[in-house]
């Protein structure tokens, strides 16, 4: 195993005239009958042209102070793992925050990323992972390998030129983008846990995918700075504008997502009951279990609910169940009875009927639907 940081050697012209040369070859993963992983295609939900992420979603993704940087790139080659503790940088990268979310988009190559679960969530070529809470992390690849600490890999912060880290055994290749944002709102809260503690997105073509082409295109620049440090202004906000598409994409499949959902988070009858659900999804929740965990009356409770998010709090946490699904569904391996029991589910059929009613296949279908065949053989 050998692991480096070292200075970025490739150069392109500029984030503006490199976007469109980009050019990012299909590398599917090959099939192994001996890995527990199944190497799903990665889709949180709905890609961005079948989204119909509405206006007001859209308006209060971009009403979100977002503050950070495309900060380091990674040349990692298997076998490769690692792990992170973003929160220990936080301070470093943005001083005196407590909450950090980072992102990383894979530019080549395949890699999984696991949470304190231990699930491991596959990404591939033009997906972005995100953890929005900055949770401990582990990162790795096809092949089994010793895990090391990627602090140990870099620099001490601050760095005035990106880094570049090399990592790995000398087999196939995956190239990560590396970005951190810092944002107070209260959908970054870790204690309210509005979002999963790690997803991952697809962005179709379009604008949306050219952000993340721009930002790998910048990552490549020669001596390039954090994008925070950057003389260009579209450089600069190159991670919200990340963040935020990939954000719509995510929650396209939200419940009440285009129905006042963010705002949601600030109102103060329904924020502790939208915490309390979002906490334990699995938990055979009342009404009046979360109008007593809120301090309101059932009554109150649930005519918040609809009022400002067009459901009743039953029906939301059914969504919202299958919203993680999905999810779970389409980036892991995991059995169907294992979702099923993770959302809320005594049983399979239970939850198979469930999910049918809401997304008009089982899920079986659905992840088989979305799934990429893969050739055998390929890296």
């Amino acid at each position: 195993m050998r692991g480096s940081a070292e200075r970025s050697g490739f150069a392109l012209t500029s984030v503006s005239t490199s976007i469109c040369g980009i050019r990012w070859e299909d590398h599917d993963r090959g099939a192994s009958s001996a890995c527990r992983d199944t190497r799903l295609g990665t889709v949180s939900g709905i890609d961005a042209t079948a989204s119909n992420s509405g206006p007001l979603l859209q308006a209060a993704l971009e009403r979100l102070r977002l503050e950070g940087a495309i900060f380091f790139r990674s040349e990692l080659t298997e076998p490769f793992e690692f792990e992170s503790v973003p929160l220990a940088l936080a301070d470093a990268l943005h001083p005196g925050a407590q909450r950090l979310i980072l992102f990383h988009i894979v530019a080549r190559g395949s890699c999984w990323v696991a949470v304190e679960d231990g699930v491991r969530h596959w990404a591939r070529q033009g997906d972005v992972i995100v953890l929005p809470y900055g949770d401990r992390y582990v990162m790795g690849g096809e092949a089994s390998a010793h895990c090391v600490s990627i602090h140990a890999l870099l620099d001490p912060l601050p760095w005035e030129v990106m880094p570049l880290l090399r990592h790995g055994g000398g087999g196939a290749r995956t190239d990560i983008v590396c970005g951190y944002l810092h944002s107070e709102d209260p959908l970054f809260d870790p204690a309210m846990r509005a979002l999963p503690p790690v997803f991952v997105v697809r962005l179709s073509a379009g604008a949306a995918a050219g952000w993340v082409q721009a930002s790998i295109a910048y990552s490549l620049e020669e001596a390039a700075p954090p994008t925070n440090k950057s003389k260009s202004l579209i450089s600069t906000r190159l991670p919200e504008l990340v963040l935020i598409e990939v954000l719509r994409v995510h929650l396209a499949t939200a419940p009440a997502a285009d129905h006042g959902w963010i705002a949601a988070l600030r109102d103060p009858v329904l924020a502790p009951a939208l915490s309390l659900l979002h906490h334990a999804p699995a938990r055979r929740w009342t009404v009046a279990d979360l109008a007593s965990g809120a301090a309101v009356s059932r009554s109150l409770l649930d005519a918040r609910f609809r009022q400002v998010l067009g459901r009743s709090p039953i029906r939301y946490l059914t969504e919202w169940r299958m919203h993680l699904a999905e999810d779970l569904l389409a980036t892991t391996d995991s059995a169907v009875v294992t979702v099923a029991r993770r959302v809320g589910y005594d049983s399979e059929d239970a939850f198979s009927r469930a999910f049918k009613r809401e997304r008009g296949l089982s899920p079986s279908h659905w992840r088989a639907a979305r799934s990429t065949p893969l050739r055998a053989g390929e890296p």
